[in-house]
């Protein structure tokens, strides 16, 4: 690692902080159902949340004309207190997306200024504005979603927004590790290739939690490892929707049973990426990274099963995601040692 690459090493692994703390906010926003109390959206003026009384009741009346109050809130004598609390953590959602923009453009321009990035840094900090700047798009085209006629976001759109978060993340996490270790080292075509393949399930299975989550899937069928009625494909994955297309991507009982089943895969892809690894020579990095991803993968699948169990209480959907966020770390620190 050069010496001279250290501040930026530090910047981007702050970005990825920050990101970690966003996905963590953002389910708390998801998971206490806030995502809909600002009706609008404000580069400057949404900066902090309404300083008076007066400001407050506006801001409620505002919220007032819209479909998850007058269909749901309406009717659960909800109050100007509650909408504080809802309130608060989208607000708080939305400010921690407005410091990774300064806490990433700032120092961006600084290092630029400076000439501390290379040719192929900077090529690569370009396409972290850019994801950067889509993920706030993708934020607020998710909320618009729950603010037209049905009072909740679309799935799909959750979902979107959700697994870009991820992906952001990793690709900050592995332009800071072509920092860390600018050396490149003799490639093991096979392990690198599963562990490709096994990237590509898992994030398709953080798509299906945003699915999970859209859908309020987690709540029915909490059974394991059965779904239901003694059936491991519960009669309702075939029947809610008109298609079995429909039904894996719009159903909930699909969607759910896709989740889980999809763990199993999860799991076995990276026991095999283990057990294929003993077979080759492998650095002490390499070695230690694999080891952790199959410790944290049976973790996240034992929290998946409890989560299901306990019909996802808050605390446990958080932890929950949060080692989705874990376990994506370590997939792509595994697959950048594994590929360089």
């Amino acid at each position: 690692m050069k010496k001279e690459n250290n501040y930026v090493i530090i910047w981007l692994l702050s970005g990825c902080l920050l990101l970690f703390m966003m996905v963590i906010v953002g389910g708390i926003t998801r998971l206490t159902n806030s995502g809909l109390s600002m009706t609008d959206w404000h580069l400057v003026t949404d900066t902090f949340p309404p300083l008076t009384e007066e400001k407050w009741s506006h801001a409620f009346e505002e919220y007032k004309k819209f479909p998850e109050y007058q269909k749901i809130n309406i009717h659960n004598d909800f109050t100007l207190s509650d909408y504080k609390f809802i309130y608060f953590w989208e607000w708080f959602h939305r400010f921690i997306g407005r410091i990774i923009g300064l806490a990433f453009i700032v120092p961006f321009v600084y290092f630029l200024f400076k000439k501390r990035l290379s040719t192929a840094t900077i090529k690569k900090c370009v396409v972290l504005l850019f994801m950067g700047g889509f993920q706030g798009f993708l934020g607020w085209f998710m909320v618009r979603s729950g603010l037209i006629d049905n009072p909740d976001v679309s799935h799909f759109r959750l979902a979107l927004h959700l697994t870009f978060a991820f992906i952001t993340f990793a690709y900050t996490l592995w332009v800071a590790l072509d920092l860390i270790y600018p050396n490149r080292s003799k490639v093991i075509v096979p392990l690198r290739n599963l562990a490709r393949v096994a990237l590509v399930f898992l994030v398709i299975q953080i798509i299906y939690g945003g699915f999970v989550a859209g859908l309020n899937a987690g709540l029915i069928h909490n059974h394991w490892p059965l779904m239901s009625d003694g059936q491991f494909i519960h009669d309702s994955v075939f029947i809610e929707k008109n298609t079995l297309f429909l039904n894996l991507i719009e159903g909930k009982s699909g969607v759910q049973f896709v989740h889980r089943t999809m763990a199993y895969v999860v799991v076995g892809l990276i026991l095999a990426l283990y057990f294929t690894s003993r077979k080759h020579l492998l650095t002490v990095l390499q070695k230690r990274g694999i080891k952790t991803l199959v410790i944290i993968v049976f973790l996240q699948f034992t929290l998946g099963v409890f989560t299901l169990l306990y019909g996802v209480p808050l605390w446990l959907g958080l932890i929950h995601q949060v080692m989705a966020f874990i376990l994506l770390t370590a997939m792509t620190f595994s697959l950048h040692r594994l590929s360089k």
